[in-house]
């Protein structure tokens, strides 16, 4: 029996299905009170950072702005600064590059000149030894010859003795001897 109930109730039931009218809405558009609501928030939010964000935030990128403008004023005047020093130093430079070059000028200079008086020096005390040694040889040679010509006037008064064999007075054999070699010394 509840095999034919079932079967009896199987027949006998239709089954429909309900049919639900949607229109499908856009999934990218929100809902009408979404978009006001999300207006005016959006416009209460712009009027409060308006009013008490941007003013800090707009004093803050002045400040820092200015910060900027006085950093690159000072690096700018830093390197005037710093170029006018390089420019004073390096005139510094070339002033003791010619100061170096004048003093070094200058010492040879001094150096010629003290070589030329050396040499002058030196060869005025070669010159004067020389007149002194041509002197000294003079007088070595005049006292020679006078020492030659006392030797030789008693040589020749030994001679004279000898040859004679008679006794001359001693000054007039001396003026005879003179008289002799002087006429010797002129023939010469």
């Amino acid at each position: 029996m509840t095999v034919s109930l079932l079967a009896a109730a199987s027949t006998t039931t239709t089954t429909t299905i309900p049919t639900i009218n949607v229109q499908s809405k856009n999934p990218i558009l929100p809902a009408g009170n979404e978009i006001v609501w999300g207006t005016v928030s959006f416009v209460l939010l712009f009027v409060l950072l308006w009013k008490f964000a941007f003013p800090p935030v707009r004093k803050s990128m002045e400040a820092r702005t200015e910060r900027i403008r006085v950093s690159l004023d000072t690096a700018e005047k830093a390197k005037t600064d710093a170029e006018s020093i390089l420019a004073e130093y390096q005139l510094q430079l070339a002033d003791a590059k010619n100061e170096s070059n004048r003093i070094i000028e200058e010492a040879r200079q001094t150096a010629d000149a003290l070589r030329r008086d050396l040499m002058a020096k030196a060869e005025a005390e070669a010159a004067d030894t020389r007149l002194r040694a041509t002197e000294d040889i003079n007088r070595a040679k005049d006292q020679a010859m006078a020492e030659l010509r006392s030797q030789l006037v008693q040589l020749t008064i030994d001679l004279t003795e000898k040859v004679v064999r008679r006794n001359i007075d001693r000054e007039s054999n001396a003026a005879l001897v003179e008289d002799y070699i002087s006429s010797i010394g002129r023939a010469n």
